[in-house]
């Protein structure tokens, strides 16, 4: 199986990282893309590779629909690089990063008020807390970015555990979405959230490729919004792949993320029009020219591909 490791800048901080990185791997059936952050251990990492190898080695189940909404997603910057994000977007839907270290509540508002100038009265905003706040907390600011907002459509992993999600649940009056809570539980097919959120949001890769998710979905018994892991379009599509063969689709999916990188692997990116992208039935296959423009340097590659091989001698 052939492998190239890619480094891209991204175009604001995020997660914080300023440079994503990740293998590119061809296989008998096409195209794959593992790119587990740093934080994940071995154990965890080994799902973002059965997705990969999934992609790479196997046809995806069949899709119900040919293409899916998505929301923009807006990274801790100021109210009018914001605006400016939204208003080129297309999307009808806006998923605003908050409770980033240093940035303060009244940030975070500012930066959700400029997003619903951009959108209208008619669009949705979201936020995501990347799991930062403590009940309280959470209650509070989820308060003041629901006025900010005119109305949140829902609040992304307020807290870290599930029995913090539901006592937030229980005090607020925007939904909940649980993220992390189910990507990084110890098994995602088991893990109860249905008393703690309104909401599942499933990313592929760490759940394990597109029939996994599936199964995922099915167990949690909530509405799902399926959201990317910041990949190239080689791994949006596994993304894609799982939204368009969800049974059902209530809301707008994170999957129109390329806007966050400065470049991309493919000659055609799975970049929205309108706010929709088209469900593919294959990952796109990576030109040679610019898959060599943002090749990472021999030391990067060297520490991918040795990772790649010891969460490989996992299997």
């Amino acid at each position: 199986m052939q492998a190239h490791v890619y480094a891209i800048p991204m175009r604001n901080r995020f997660r914080g990282i300023t440079e994503r990185q990740g293998v590119l791997l061809r296989g008998e059936s096409g195209w794959g893309e593992f790119c587990a952050f740093e934080d994940y251990t071995d154990t965890e990492s080994a799902l973002w590779l059965d997705c990969a190898l999934e992609s790479a080695e196997q046809d995806w189940p069949e899709p119900v629909r040919d293409r899916v909404p998505v929301n923009c997603t807006v990274p801790v910057v100021s109210p009018e690089r914001a605006h400016e994000i939204v208003a080129a977007s297309g999307c009808r839907t806006a998923k605003v990063k908050v409770a980033d270290p240093g940035s303060p509540l009244a940030g975070d508002c500012a930066r959700v008020e400029a997003v619903r100038d951009a959108l209208g009265p008619s669009g949705a905003i979201r936020v995501d807390a990347n799991a930062a706040w403590s009940v309280d907390e959470a209650v509070r600011a989820i308060s003041a970015l629901d006025k900010a907002a005119g109305g949140l459509e829902y609040v992304e992993q307020p807290c870290p555990s599930v029995p913090e999600l539901a006592q937030v649940r229980r005090r607020v009056d925007v939904r909940v979405a649980a993220d992390e809570s189910i990507r990084r539980a110890e098994d995602p097919l088991r893990v109860a959230v249905a008393g703690a959120a309104d909401v599942a949001v499933l990313k592929v890769a760490p759940l394990g490729g597109v029939r996994r998710a599936l199964r995922v979905a099915e167990a949690c018994g909530l509405p799902c919004v399926v959201s990317s892991a910041v990949e190239s379009s080689v791994g949006l599509a596994a993304g894609l792949a799982l939204a368009g063969a969800l049974p059902e689709l209530d809301f707008a999916c994170g999957l129109g993320t390329l806007s966050l990188l400065t470049a991309d692997v493919v000659d055609q990116p799975l970049r929205p029009v309108d706010g929709w992208l088209p469900v593919p039935r294959r990952a796109p296959a990576p030109s040679a020219d610019l898959l060599a423009a943002v090749t990472a340097n021999p030391a990067t590659s060297q520490r991918w591909l040795t990772r790649l091989d010891r969460i490989r001698a996992l299997a």
